[in-house]
């Protein structure tokens, strides 16, 4: 709203000026976002804590999980909802709100928060921790998958061609397979944050390096000199989404501060799955679905450990890891949670790098 209240009024005083640059909003947007966060952490944590929406950490299905996590027990949940509200708030006053990558990434992360919020309530109400049922989770997921897959495939602007890392040249025309192709990357990415959130800041933490990048890239992409340069494809108006991501970057950081061990909330399916697939649907509005496996190897990962360890358990009765996802793997092997949060989050900053010199690979 700044953005479009104010920037008008540049004639009356220069001042507002400033505000036609898109890497000043997205800063401001970010300790706005940060702010915003750690107020509403001081506010909303003692009333979860009063209201007992608590997290609930008993694992039957693993007694030295549970004797590992037992100390998590009462810790406040869905602090997502502060989290997502910070966005909103954000994204609201510094964005360009005519901007339809704007407008989808909102209803991306408010769709997904809504869908996290049911399943996280569904599980404060149950005695045995079980919320939505994969199938319905999943279905859920699927349907936005495949209303945003159509909007964009029935937009005449919007290209339907996949570019691949390191190859300038060699691009795939996915006709209407890209519609699937789009609800594969939001289910896959929501549903992959949401696995790795299992250690006390090891998802936001990875998170906020996901956003920083992604942010870099929709500046260079929605930049024609900077595009060109890179042999990039220019996507016009996206470089509007740094700010988005600049707002994630902020709030997520602002949650950090809380969720940092020990933590004294934990994000739940309201953030986790939110903040997944908006920075899924934001890297497909980029042009930069294949670069995302890169970027969020640790999510990626992090599934796939899940994965491979219910397949080899199912067809060959063993087990690859110890117990999955694979941070908790690590606690098995005698890690200290607090180094393996570390040590990923080390693991996904070099990944982040490795991303951004691709673009000159290329």
């Amino acid at each position: 709203m700044f953005y479009h209240f104010l920037y008008p009024l540049r004639d009356l005083f220069f001042g507002f000026n400033v505000l036609r640059y898109i890497t000043f909003r997205a800063a401001m947007a970010a300790v706005m976002a940060f702010a915003l966060c750690f107020i509403f952490g001081k506010v909303f944590i003692p009333k979860f804590a009063s209201y007992k929406i608590r997290e609930k950490v008993k694992k039957n299905d693993s007694l030295k999980l549970d004797d590992l996590h037992s100390h998590k027990a009462g810790t406040p949940t869905m602090g997502g909802v502060f989290i997502l509200l910070s966005v909103f708030i954000t994204v609201l006053l510094w964005a360009d709100l005519t901007n339809k990558f704007i407008l989808l990434s909102l209803f991306v992360s408010l769709y997904l928060g809504v869908l996290g919020s049911t399943d996280d309530l569904l599980k404060l109400r149950s005695k045995v921790s079980k919320g939505l049922s994969a199938k319905s989770k999943l279905f859920w997921q699927l349907i936005l998958g495949l209303a945003v897959g159509t909007f964009l495939f029935l937009d005449p602007n919007f290209s339907l061609e996949l570019s691949l890392p390191f190859l300038k040249d060699v691009v795939i025309n996915a006709g209407l397979f890209y519609i699937l192709f789009i609800a594969l990357v939001i289910v896959g990415t929501s549903n992959a944050v949401n696995i790795t959130d299992g250690l006390d800041g090891l998802a936001i933490g990875c998170i906020s390096i996901a956003a920083l990048t992604i942010g870099i890239l929709s500046y260079i992409s929605g930049n024609l000199k900077f595009s060109e340069y890179l042999f990039l494809p220019y996507i016009v108006d996206s470089g509007e989404l740094t700010v988005y991501c600049a707002s994630i970057l902020g709030a997520s950081l602002g949650f950090l501060w809380f969720n940092c061990h020990p933590a004294e909330i934990f994000m739940g399916d309201v953030g986790s799955l939110a903040l997944g697939g908006t920075l899924g649907a934001i890297a497909i509005f980029i042009k930069k679905e294949f670069l995302l496996v890169l970027l969020g190897g640790i999510f990626v990962i992090e599934a796939a450990s899940v994965i491979l360890q219910v397949g080899s358990f199912k067809f060959r009765k063993k087990r690859i890891f110890k117990i999955a996802p694979i941070h908790h793997h690590f606690q098995f092997l005698g890690w200290d949670e607090s180094k393996v949060i570390i040590r990923f989050w080390i693991i996904a900053i070099i990944l982040s790098l490795i991303t951004l010199a691709t673009l000159k690979l290329r």
